[in-house]
């Protein structure tokens, strides 16, 4: 075979294997992107082949069944957790973590889905189904209670816990909407934090099983503002659940 044969056959080899990359899988299916010596970013499909990208560290040593699952506000998306070394944290502490990017936000593309209450709430069911999460307990900080909110009202009973950090959209729930969720639940805020923050929890002390932490000198985004003092009221909930 000449050299010139030889370059053919390598060039030919190398652009079926640039196209097999570019090929886009099967929708809900999840796939490899990236792993790193603590943290796995993965990547799945929604109903509408709109990429969702998260961030997930597994427990050497699984001592908790209870799974976290992280959203985040506007200004941020699923790499935030791993900055703040949330991820980490709750992953030597025995949990199984997960952060996910929003559609829309960091790595993952708008979705059709997001444009309604209901799609929101699908949607966030369809991807913890698609991560397996069993026990979940829901992180929602600022805008993530778009998501948050109606999957609470609508499938509260798939929650081993919730964690709402100053969300918004609780102004769309009445009293006894929230009166009939019976999760577990978190309120954290800033102390600082004088409008968000005293609006969702106006709305939330109607949850009938709920406890509230005020993490003092803290703004609207509390868990950067003090994550020490986030992260000790974060695993003592995360405890008493398990």
């Amino acid at each position: 075979m000449s050299r010139y044969q030889v370059a053919l056959l390598c060039l030919g080899l190398l652009l079926m294997l640039l196209l097999y990359l570019g090929l886009p899988g099967p929708p809900e299916q999840t796939s490899w992107l990236w792993r790193g010596p603590s943290v796995t970013v993965l990547a799945g499909l929604t109903r509408g082949n709109s990429p969702i990208f998260y961030r997930e560290v597994l427990p050497l040593h699984q001592t908790h069944r209870v799974e976290v699952v992280l959203l985040h506000g506007k200004a941020f998306n699923s790499h935030m957790w791993e900055q703040l070394g949330t991820l980490q944290l709750l992953s030597k502490r025995g949990y199984r973590a997960v952060a996910i990017d929003l559609p829309g936000f960091g790595n993952s593309a708008p979705s059709k889905e997001a444009s309604t209450e209901a799609g929101r709430a699908e949607l966030l069911e369809l991807v913890l189904q698609n991560l397996e999460v069993q026990n979940a307990v829901l992180v929602s900080p600022s805008l993530s209670g778009r998501y948050a909110l109606p999957f609470l009202m609508r499938s509260h009973h798939q929650l081993h816990g919730f964690v709402p950090i100053a969300p918004t959209s609780t102004q769309n729930y009445t009293q006894e909407q929230f009166w009939a969720v019976k999760t577990p639940t978190l309120i954290l805020y800033g102390e600082l934090d004088h409008i968000l923050a005293r609006e969702s929890l106006r709305q939330l002390r109607h949850l009938p099983n709920h406890s509230v932490v005020k993490l003092h000198n803290a703004g609207h985004a509390c868990y950067l503002h003090k994550p020490q003092d986030f992260h000790l009221a974060l695993l003592a909930f995360l405890d008493h659940l398990s």
